[in-house]
């Protein structure tokens, strides 16, 4: 065991909270501490991806978190034993906790508190909350009495709203300084295929998530949307699609959902229909992302990233558990005008046919209206500029100091 003055615990409680969570930790070691993860779901694979070790032995669940899930969500994690494994991830908690200086959380109630219960010195990023979602934050109980507490130090809120709200609400500052998962869709990005000369050709990107099976029935129904699409997006020249796919799809499976919809997988990754041409890419979403002029997205924190970076995302409700039309409904209040939706049922006509004009009628608003800039604005208010890992971990040694709790 190391230095405890020298060392943080970061606790989350989903995918999405990882990855802002092994942002903020990757900023905390190159400040020379050191940092441990403890994820109460999943494998915690972008900690571990970014050097970061991950305490216990991890565990992934088909619903991807302790989240916003449809019902069948909900009894689904009851019946894999969810419950049991949070349990036993809460007690590892408290057996790591006493030899750390500090507990850094970055999700919701459960591990606020539990970050409470430990008695270790707390810094909250509330990722998970948002006042935009009924104009007012109704903090779970015990969430408040919690973070009013001494014990926590900082609290940042996800933006410049909530943090209005929740300073007013707690009796205590609470800053806004960025949303770290930003950061990493700014990467620099290889370019995609160079577009021919002449005229530029719009470029939709379509986001179907990362938690399998969901992920590959999100695929089906973007493809579905594709064949639906108008006519003179159809053409070749027409528009230019990609889609950023994480490895757990590989292209065997695309190829065996893609054919009864008349879609064939040539080499090089590439799906065909007719003059439609859509382009896979493994390992590449920042390049897929930047490049986009709209997004055709069925994720969460994906779809945050791209409004951060001012795209304009269409959202496609799927039959969850995840990505569901409660979920879809929730993050439209999130993320406010920035994201378009059609109406109808998933997987309906109303809403496959939707969605394809969607297409047409955004892009051509992006080309005679002032949307780009309106979605630009709506992404800094929502989202916050880059470099928020960086600036949290600078707020978490200050707060640790201003307590004598020296790390040094």
């Amino acid at each position: 065991m190391g230095d405890r003055r020298r060392r943080l615990l970061l606790l989350s409680n989903g995918h999405g909270e990882d990855l802002s969570g092994s942002l903020i930790g990757q900023e905390l070691q190159q400040r020379g501490l050191e940092v441990v993860a403890l994820p109460l779901v999943g494998h915690g694979s972008a900690y571990q991806q970014a050097g970061l070790p991950v305490l216990g032995r991890t565990r992934e669940f088909s619903t991807g978190g302790l989240g916003y899930t449809s019902l069948g969500g909900r009894l689904t994690e009851l019946m894999q034993g969810q419950a049991l494994y949070l349990l036993g991830q809460l007690l590892l908690f408290f057996r790591e906790a006493r030899h750390c200086a500090a507990v850094v959380v970055v999700g919701d109630v459960i591990p606020v508190l539990a970050a409470w219960c430990s008695r270790r010195p707390g810094i909250t990023y509330l990722v998970a909350y948002s006042s935009h979602y009924e104009g007012r934050l109704r903090l779970p109980w015990p969430c408040g009495p919690c973070l009013r507490s001494r014990r926590f130090r900082r609290v940042f809120s996800r933006d410049a709203f909530t943090a209005t709200d929740l300073s007013h609400q707690l009796g205590r500052p609470v800053d806004f300084l960025g949303n770290p998962f930003l950061d990493r869709v700014l990467e620099s990005a290889a370019p995609l295929e160079a577009s021919p000369a002449g005229a530029p050709i719009p470029r939709l990107g379509l986001l179907p998530g990362s938690r399998l099976p969901e992920a590959l029935r999100n695929v089906e129904l973007m493809l579905q949307v594709l064949t639906r699409l108008p006519e003179h997006l159809q053409t070749s020249g027409g528009l230019r699609l990609n889609a950023a796919l994480v490895g757990a799809i590989d292209a065997a499976a695309v190829a065996r959902l893609s054919r009864p919809l008349g879609w064939s997988l040539e080499p090089g990754g590439c799906l065909r229909r007719g003059a439609l041409e859509l382009r896979l890419h493994w390992g590449e979403f920042p390049a897929v992302v930047q490049q986009a002029d709209l997004l055709l997205a069925m994720t969460g924190t994906a779809t945050e990233q791209a409004v951060g970076l001012g795209k304009p995302v269409l959202q496609l409700a799927g039959g969850g558990p995840q990505f569901s039309p409660n979920f879809a409904e929730a993050q439209r209040r999130l993320l406010g005008p920035s994201l378009f939706s059609a109406e109808g049922e998933p997987g309906s006509e109303r809403s496959l046919g939707g969605t394809a004009k969607l297409v047409a009628e955004v892009l051509h608003q992006l080309r005679h209206s002032d949307l780009a800039e309106r979605c630009r604005r709506n992404g800094l208010e929502r989202i916050g500029g880059a470099g928020g890992a960086a600036r949290m971990a600078a707020q978490i040694l200050q707060a640790l100091d201003e307590r004598k709790a020296p790390l040094q």
